[in-house]
Parts: structure tokens; C-alpha cells; sequence
């Protein structure tokens, strides 16, 4: 069947809404109608030609999607049309060791995408189209491998249920998982994008006593304190890793995260860190970066250690953070400062690098 995606096609240049054929969906695949998408970093992090996201082009983007299940390949047996499902990119085989080890978000088994001998599932004029970490959600239907997707209760708004397939599982699992932050325990977030704030939310879901903002612009900065945020630090005021430290009475904090992929905010997050403390490595940075800082600038026994979509299982994590959202717990309502039609994808990505934004989700019909 036809339908309309953004379609990117070169490097530094707008997407383009176009018309692509979509292929039935086979085996363990899913047909999923998108209702909404969020607009993530590394969507723009392929547009700028960073080094870890040179694909094939053209292909179609978005990876943080929503939607309803419309048909269903023969060999699928989780899934009905009617569900409502969040897409994940952390993808998973189920039979790798790290998926049999309890961390699917790492599989090595690589079953999301159809083999190279298959045809394709995205073309145009009878030329193949690649989407987006197996899913490509900025167009009008997703096909996707079943174990990319979970399903959710109907009642969960889909416009905010998009953000937990990527920033806010990522962020939230981040503190949660990954760090294995403990109650009582200090934080200090470097970076308050949709994110950034994720893990501040996360933080305060588990408990930290404080929670230190640290981001450029001071709109973020206000929405991190709405979000649970106790302090906020404006990076460009001054030195932020003595701000951090002042903040803790010298000590630094027990947990820091960096939620950008920026080599000098690794560093400042590093630096900040107290006796025993943890650096959450979140943002992607480039494949070149490189991170170096003062041998007596950290504390002893500190741990660097990086986050891959926040150690996620994502078909119980998924599900367990929307009922935080549904308790209260979690503000999703507030993570989405935009909302807008596919058409308006580029002026999206504009908002986002001018920090206008925590999260723009674009809606379809």
C-alpha cells in the first residue's frame, strides 16, 4: 500500500514528504497504523550527519512511535488488530546471551530488520527505502518485527504513550536501571531535554534527596524544577561542576548523569561526582569524541560507566512506567511542550536545536 513519510535523502538537507510503498506485513511482522510520533535527538542527530548515524539513503525517520496494530503477518501470536502498541528500538531476538541474560536492550541477535535476501519493506518507484532503527515512524504506518513493539491499555493517551517508546524510557531507566540510584541518595543532570528530564523525573520516582538541574537555558531549567528538580544550575553562569559542588557542601553527588552526548559535559559530570560516586553516560556522542580529564579532579572509587537505552525490558518497563503515568507518578503531560502534523517535521528539528523544546510529537489522522 501507498503512504506518506519524511523521507531523508542527504545530509544537512530538510526531509521531504513523500509517497512510499509499503509491503503486507509476513511471518512476525506487524502493520501498525501511527497515531504519533515523538521527534528525538538522534532523528536529528542522522539530519546533522553525525558519525555513529551514516546510513543508507534514502530512508524514512522516526523511531519513537504509537499506534494501533491493523494486520498481522501469519506467524504472530501476541498481537490483534485493534491493539494499541508502543514501538521500541531496542529490538530483541529473545535467544542471544544477552537476551537470554536479562538485557535484551543490548541483543546481538539482530532479527528487527528482513534479511538482505528479502524484499524490502519500504520503496518507492522499485527502489528499496531503509527505515529508521527497524521502525520509521514518521510516516502514516509502521512495519515492524513483533518483538519491537509492546502492547498498551487503550486508555492511555498514544500522543503521550509514543514518549515512553524512546526519551522517556531511556531517561527514566537510566536513574532506575542503569545507575542503580538508591533513596536518599544526590543527582546532578547535565542537559534537561526530553531526556534529561526523563532522568530527573526518574530520580525523583526513586527517591534522590536532591536533584540538580544543570542545562544553558534557563526554560528547561524551569521545567526540571516543575518535574522534580530541587536545584537548578544555568551552565552558562559560571563554572557548573563548582556550582554542583557548592550545592552538596563540597561533597559532589553520589550519581551524575549525562544526557546530551557532549564530551565536555561528560567531563563536568565526571568531575562532579562524590567519593564512591557513579557517571551515567545517556547521550550519544560521536564516534571522534574523546574524554579526558584531570587524574585529581574525581574522587576515589568513581565509576564511568555508559546507558544504552536504559538497560530497558522494555515489555514489562514500558507498561510499568504508564502506570506510573497513570498514578501520577510520571508527568508525561508536561514532557510535551509541542505538538504538530508530519509536514511540519523540519521546523520540529529547528525548535529542537534552539531549545525551544522538551519533546514535539507530531500527530496523523
Amino acid at each position: 500500500m501507498d503512504m506518506t513519510a519524511a523521507v531523508f535523502r542527504a545530509v544537512g538537507t530538510p526531509l521531504t514528504i513523500e509517497t512510499v510503498t509499503l509491503d503486507a506485513p509476513r511471518g512476525r511482522e506487524i502493520l501498525v497504523r501511527t497515531v504519533a510520533t515523538g521527534v528525538c535527538h538522534s532523528d536529528l542527530h542522522v539530519v546533522d550527519g553525525l558519525g555513529r548515524f551514516s546510513l543508507d539513503r534514502p530512508f524514512v525517520l522516526g523511531h519513537e512511535g504509537a499506534g494501533v496494530v491493523e494486520a498481522t503477518g501469519p506467524d504472530v501470536t501476541l498481537f490483534r488488530p485493534g491493539d494499541h502498541v508502543v514501538a521500541c528500538l531496542s529490538g530483541f531476538c529473545g535467544i542471544c546471551p544477552q537476551c537470554l541474560s536479562g538485557h535484551p536492550n543490548v541483543c546481538t541477535g539482530g532479527i528487527v530488520n528482513r534479511p538482505p535476501d528479502a524484499p524490502a519493506r519500504l520503496s518507492q518507484a522499485g527502489q528499496p527505502f531503509q527505515s529508521f532503527a527497524g521502525i520509521g515512524s514518521f510516516a502514516e504506518r509502521m512495519l515492524l518485527h513483533e518483538n519491537s513493539l509492546v502492547k498498551i491499555d487503550a486508555d492511555i493517551p498514544l500522543d503521550r504513550a509514543a514518549l515512553v517508546g524512546c526519551g522517556v524510557l531511556t531517561g527514566v531507566g537510566a536513574a532506575l536501571r542503569s545507575a542503580g540510584l538508591q533513596a536518599a541518595q544526590t543527582v546532578a543532570v547535565f542537559g534537561c531535554g526530553g531526556v534529561g528530564l526523563s532522568i530527573v523525573q526518574g530520580a525523583r520516582i526513586g527517591g534522590a534527596r536532591q536533584i540538580i538541574a544543570v542545562d544553558m537555558f534557563d526554560s528547561k531549567l524551569a521545567m526540571a524544577r516543575d518535574l522534580g528538580a530541587t536545584h537548578t544550575v544555568n551552565s552558562t553562569a559560571g563554572d557548573p561542576v563548582a556550582a554542583v559542588r557548592a550545592l552538596t557542601g563540597g561533597a559532589g553527588v553520589d550519581h551524575a548523569f549525562e544526557a546530551v552526548g557532549n564530551a565536555a559535559l561528560v567531563r563536568q559530570a565526571i568531575e562532579s561526582l562524590a567519593i564512591r560516586g557513579t557517571a551515567t553516560i545517556v547521550g550519544v556522542l560521536p564516534p571522534e569524541a574523546m574524554i579526558s580529564f584531570p587524574w585529581m579532579a574525581i574522587r576515589p572509587e568513581c565509576k564511568v560507566q555508559t546507558s544504552r537505552m536504559g538497560s530497558n525490558q522494555f515489555r514489562s518497563d514500558i507498561p510499568n512506567y504508564l502506570e506510573f503515568y497513570r498514578q501520577g507518578r510520571l508527568d508525561l503531560d508536561a514532557m510535551v511542550t509541542r505538538r504538530g502534523r508530519l509536514n511540519e517535521i523540519n521546523d520540529a528539528f529547528r525548535a529542537m536545536k534552539a531549545g525551544e523544546v522538551a519533546r514535539t510529537v507530531l500527530l496523523f489522522d
